[in-house]
């Protein structure tokens, strides 16, 4: 695996032949559909000549028929009929762009549809106009040999790294956040690592959905993780992704690892859900972080106001600036309620623990999860883990099959390192190179300690586990008198004291605490003349982490201090005479 950034690089220097002739924002146009056009080519190659044999007898039967006949021959999901390939386009220069169609036209239909995504024949006029079309696919058919045993986990580096330097230099990098594969090995684990039982079973057949599945990296991931725990199991992996170049080469890795590239839909979740009406054992997520729901306002709205929880979306609608819990309510509408159950697991950032106060729609989604005792764990994260953002991030666990010891409780893991040196953590270790954002990384000690404190489910020092009540409160609306100018109380017509509205104020009460004797020791003393209006309270959720993991660290005494300027001074004096001489 060492060598996927290497590989990354050698079909990003192919991009230096664009150089004047196109924007480096645009090197992705070329580059991307020729590495999934070479890799689908560089699979194929072992059979082609058996496929045109078999063409060349079955050609005048009906597409129907002679797909699957072809695909047998190619001994793949897909094949190619054309008798060209990229050996064989670079052996004729003047007439690169016809042939190149021919060969593109010479697809089984689904794999076709990959390539209609990525646009790529108007790419194959500008490059045969700028004289660059040979040059190019000359490069790729002569890097036939870097895609020799390269698994499906390492094509997924390559093309993350190769989508994220494109994404740098056109600089979309807001709300697009690949995950690391050490982050996906470790979600894949924490969702199936109390099954493990269930998944030994001989021919076991279970189903995993992701519904912004981008290259697809976290069902190729899942779906090794359960090979190698069973080899006689089988994961059917599904999918939806909305950027056309991600879905793209999704739908060719699904295609030549024999998955069902139809399992892979394209378009928005929220707005064109392709898998309408399905549910799924397991579910797997790293949605856009922090990006707003504008575009799909009106439909998610009307389907709030319409169906409510017959819809997907009626424990509430978050703010518009951040649709994390639209993607977590939309997951959770695919769970197998009735047959056995399902386990998700979703990256979050900061805000779906906390945002939004007592009777906001954020506030009453969780409230909703927590109060249907979904919410079995989160695992806070070191810090610049992903390669477009910086930013602390969180793995949510929800199920509606919890085990028995786990029923009304709710596990937070703090997987962050905090609280020890760099050189000594027990959970990340600093990259010797940073990739974008990215300079730590989950070792794979960090992913089995994680696991096995998840698993355990004890309390430790990174370990704390909850009560759900333990994260609710009542938010109590307390008010004081109206006075007049003499100081005197106003009363209004039927004789009731009249509030001040300039005087209203909140306090947050634990859902676990008795309201009125909360009120009596925390407010009364302060305030003699206050009540409390008990039509305005609402409940609300969040949850804490830095509360509930913070160690008081006594501040250093001024000795300790003055010792080290003392030493530092010293030392700043000897530099300054060796300076002098």
């Amino acid at each position: 695996m060492n060598n996927f950034k290497e590989k990354a690089n050698f079909l990003w220097s192919i991009a230096d032949l664009l150089r004047g002739h196109y924007k480096q924002a645009d090197y992705g146009k070329v580059i991307l559909p020729l590495t999934v056009l070479r890799r689908l080519d560089f699979v194929l190659e072992p059979t082609k000549k058996k496929v045109l044999e078999v063409y060349e007898v079955n050609k005048s039967k009906k597409s129907e028929i002679l797909e699957p006949i072809l695909n047998n021959a190619a001994k793949a999901k897909f094949h190619n009929r054309s008798k060209f390939d990229f050996n064989e386009l670079a052996k004729d220069h003047n007439n690169i762009a016809a042939n190149l169609r021919n060969y593109l036209n010479g697809f089984s239909i689904s794999a076709k549809e990959i390539i209609d995504y990525f646009s790529f024949d108007d790419q194959i006029k500008k490059l045969d106009e700028y004289d660059l079309l040979y040059m190019i696919i000359e490069k790729f058919a002569k890097a036939g040999d870097m895609f020799k045993n390269v698994s499906a986990l390492e094509m997924g580096y390559i093309f993350e790294e190769l989508i994220r330097k494109f994404a740098e230099l056109s600089n979309e990098t807001a709300g697009e956040h690949f995950t690391p594969r050490e982050v996906i090995r470790l979600m894949v684990n924490l969702l199936f690592v109390n099954d493990k039982d269930i998944l030994r079973k001989k021919g076991i057949v279970k189903t995993l959905y992701d519904p912004a599945c981008g290259t697809g990296g976290m069902l190729s991931i899942a779906e090794e993780y359960m090979h190698e725990l069973n080899p006689d199991a089988k994961l059917e992996v599904f999918g939806q992704e909305l950027n056309p170049e991600s879905y793209a080469i999704c739908k060719s890795d699904m295609l030549i690892k024999g998955q069902n590239p139809g399992n892979i839909k394209f378009g928005n979740s929220f707005t064109q859900d392709g898998l309408e009406d399905e549910t799924f054992d397991y579910m797997l997520s790293n949605p856009p972080f922090g990006v707003e729901w504008k575009k799909a306002e009106k439909q998610i709205k009307d389907e709030y106001a319409n169906k409510g929880f017959a819809g997907r979306f009626g424990a509430g609608l978050p703010a518009i600036s951040d649709g994390s819990f639209l993607f977590l309510q939309h997951m959770i509408s695919k769970m197998k309620r009735s047959a056995g159950g399902s386990r998700i697991g979703i990256v979050f950032n900061g805000s779906p623990l906390f945002s939004g106060g007592a009777g906001s729609g954020t506030s009453d989604i969780r409230k909703w999860i927590i109060e249907n005792d979904m919410l079995e764990a989160i695992i806070a994260m070191p810090d610049q883990l992903f390669y477009n953002t910086g930013i602390s991030t969180y793995i949510w666990i929800v199920t509606d099959r919890k085990e028995k010891e786990r029923k009304g409780k709710v596990q937070l893991i703090n997987a962050t390192g905090s609280d020890k040196d760099d050189k000594d953590n027990p959970f990340y270790s600093k990259m010797l190179r940073s990739l974008g954002n990215k300079r730590k990384e989950i070792h794979e000690q960090a992913i089995k300690r994680i696991t096995e404190i998840y698993g355990e489910g004890k309390e430790t020092s990174y370990c704390k586990i909850f009560d759900n009540d333990d994260f609710g409160y009542h938010r109590i609306t307390v008010e004081r008198p109206s006075r007049n100018e003499k100081g005197k109380i106003i009363l209004d017509k039927k004789g009731n004291v009249m509030a001040d509205a300039d005087l209203r104020d909140s306090e947050n009460v634990p859902l676990k605490e008795d309201v009125e004797k909360y009120f009596i020791r925390e407010v009364l003393p302060h305030l003699l003349d206050a009540w409390i209006d008990h039509s305005k309270t609402k409940i609300g959720y969040e949850i804490n982490f830095t509360k509930y993991f913070y160690i008081y660290k006594p501040l250093r005494s001024l000795l300790d201090i003055r010792k080290d300027i003392l030493a530092l001074e010293e030392e700043t004096e000897g530099m300054i005479k060796e300076v002098i001489k």
